[in-house]
């Protein structure tokens, strides 16, 4: 195995570590601020607030490894992607920075501010949003060369049926993959009218979910047939996805069992994820530039795959300990300390 193929399925895992932890901490911004405005503070505020406090400092360590990852192991990419993501990046990183000085202020400051909690959950749906631009734009057809600089067609993105197809996936995935979390979450926590209101909004965006999915692949078909093509030949990945989808929904349905179905869920996305980006294989930027064209030296290539693997396996226990101690501890998760 080349060290390209190793340093692309290292970052992947990377960024698929942070689209499940980004989208429930995102999510559960969302339900939060949702459930105030709606009224229904007193059912969710304590459970998610619980799950936001050892949390929401650590959420974007993957996505730190990620950008750092994908500039060691693929410098070209940095010139190709620093040039024409620019600006919807940088909004990308100022949403963060701002969400988290709002989620300060909210938690440190003044205690159930509206206008914090609002900003911090609007920011959840907005930043997902933004960050999808990328994938969109990595299928082709919106970067011209002039001069020998790739720059972006904002009229041919934004008027792109494929980017605002991705845009609502983003968005409706993190609501799903939230819910069913904080639906699991709740149930431990023995809070039984959250639960119920939270299994209800799981319940209300997986079917949303499949669809937007589908949506993606269908506008993929006419504007990059040939990754649409090699889509296809991993439908038994989809397939697998797919079927995980569906007991985790009748787990959710029938009541039972919010922790097999959450990991279900992330069975779910893995596959679906990982088959998205083995398809793409070997373009990082349709049709520009390919993990061989922009591959660094072994050398680098060797001590980058060293770090970012020790990276991941001080990370994962890490992240187990803190749900351990204190996410899914008894006395903090029933609200005793």
């Amino acid at each position: 195995m080349s060290y390209e193929i190793i340093g692309m399925a290292v970052l992947w895992t990377f960024l698929f570590g942070y689209v499940i932890v980004a989208s429930v901490d995102f999510g559960a911004g969302f339900f939060n601020a949702y459930s105030i405005i709606t009224g229904k503070d007193r059912i969710l505020t304590k459970v998610i607030q619980r799950y936001l406090s050892p949390v929401w400092e650590v959420t974007n360590v993957f996505l730190v490894f990620f950008f750092v990852g994908i500039v060691g192991f693929f410098p070209s990419s940095a010139y190709y992607y620093g040039s024409i993501l620019l600006v919807p990046v940088s909004i990308s990183i100022i949403l963060l920075a701002i969400r988290g000085s709002y989620y300060a202020f909210e938690t440190y400051g003044t205690k159930g501010h509206r206008g914090y909690a609002f900003m911090y959950g609007a920011t959840g749906l907005v930043i997902p949003a933004s960050f999808s631009v990328v994938l969109t734009v990595s299928e082709g057809g919106f970067v011209d060369m002039i001069n020998g600089r790739p720059e972006l067609d904002y009229w041919a993105l934004f008027s792109s049926p494929l980017t605002w197809s991705i845009v609502v996936l983003s968005v409706i995935a993190v609501l799903y993959i939230s819910a069913v979390f904080l639906t699991w979450y709740a149930n431990r926590a023995g809070d039984v009218e959250a639960t119920q209101l939270l299994r209800k909004y799981a319940l209300i965006w997986a079917l949303p979910t499949i669809v937007t999915a589908s949506g993606i692949i269908y506008e993929l078909r006419s504007h990059n047939p040939e990754h649409f093509d090699s889509l296809m030949n991993l439908w038994w990945m989809f397939a697998i996805s797919f079927i995980f989808f569906a007991i985790s929904v009748w787990l959710i349905w029938q009541k039972r069992r919010y922790g097999t179905a959450f990991l279900l869920l992330i069975g779910q996305f893995a596959f679906a994820f990982f088959a998205y980006g083995i398809s793409k294989y070997p373009y990082l930027l349709y049709p520009h530039l390919t993990v061989s064209d922009s591959v660094t030296n072994d050398s680098m290539a060797i001590a980058l795959i060293i770090a970012f693997v020790a990276g991941l396996l001080l990370l994962v226990p890490s992240l187990y300990l803190l749900m351990r101690l204190f996410l899914f501890d008894d006395k903090y998760v029933s609200g005793e300390k």
